[in-house]
């Protein structure tokens, strides 16, 4: 990973639908060279995939949710369990596993309240499920998508 890579990768993280030849301009080589860095990023796995950032309100989404859950049982079994079982909610757009006074925060949207309550239904039926705290977003202040690079 040189300079001229984590240039590849800054643009893309800004415009992933870059063309080549406009890549290669914007960090200096020609579009072969920039095609064979960008092929070796991909394959070498720091470029995971791409897609579209949706705006949303336009999709529909009124509301988001961070949610605490905690777990009453952590063997392993049970946290496969949860895990397969929250992988299923398209209400999560993320999941971590964290620290401290719960188990997971989870980042969940809705179109209102109603929707909400339809998902915390859904994570009520996981059997390993203790308890819920729940956090409105009011506002979404930081809206960076770019990663900082520490390599």
């Amino acid at each position: 990973m040189d300079k001229i890579d984590q240039h590849i990768l800054k643009h893309l993280q800004k415009e992933a639908r870059i063309s080549i030849a406009d890549l290669a301009d914007k960090v200096g080589l020609s579009a072969s060279p920039c095609a064979r860095r960008l092929k070796r990023l991909e394959d070498e796995g720091f470029i995971k995939d791409y897609q579209a950032n949706l705006n949303k309100e336009k999709v529909g989404i009124n509301m988001t949710f961070f949610v605490e859950v905690s777990l009453d049982r952590h063997q392993e079994k049970a946290i496969e369990e949860f895990e397969i079982a929250l992988l299923k909610i398209e209400e999560v757009i993320n999941a971590h596993i964290v620290s401290g006074a719960f188990d997971y925060l989870l980042e969940v949207v809705s179109p209102n309240l109603q929707g909400y309550e339809t998902f915390t239904t859904k994570l009520h039926k996981i059997s390993s499920v203790k308890d819920i705290h729940t956090h409105l977003s009011v506002r979404q202040l930081n809206t960076q998508r770019e990663l900082p690079m520490y390599i």
